[in-house]
């Protein structure tokens, strides 16, 4: 499992030049899952992100989570995250999930953040999206 956690003012999601998911202050979420990946560590990795520090407290310091902050999380469901480029010039995807299996794992992953109470909001899974965000800091983690 990987995923680009960036913090942000705002983000959106539009499928066919149609707005289906925007968000205000938090976090956008590009998540990609591997053929070994399985619920538990989805459940593990949702608990370690909702904790994950990246917001400013009163003293600037990078100190509170989303939860502190009363954010919002866009989450997108990105295999190409899981490429190999080590062979050539043409990525290959044959670590990524099986699409059945990746999108299990990403309804298992939302649901697990709004277990916490906060908004989430999605992607349109397997289909071309455009994704706009401004992101605050700016702040970009990689999560393996």
């Amino acid at each position: 499992m990987k995923l680009v956690i960036q913090r942000v003012g705002e983000a959106s999601v539009e499928v066919e030049e149609k707005t289906i998911a925007k968000i205000g202050n938090g976090m956008l979420i590009l998540v990609g899952f591997g053929k070994d990946d399985d619920e538990d560590v989805v459940k593990k990795t949702a608990q370690k992100v909702l904790k994950l520090r990246i917001f400013p407290d009163d003293h600037r310091d990078i100190n509170r989570s989303v939860e502190d902050v009363g954010g919002e999380i866009l989450a997108v469901s990105q295999f190409t995250l899981l490429a190999d480029t080590s062979g050539g010039n043409r990525p290959s995807f044959i670590q990524a999930a099986e699409p059945e299996l990746a999108q299990k794992l990403f309804n298992v992953f939302v649901q697990e953040l709004q277990k916490s109470g906060i908004e989430v909001k999605t992607g349109e899974f397997g289909t071309h999206m455009k994704v706009y965000l401004i992101n605050d800091g700016p702040v970009t983690i990689i999560y393996e």
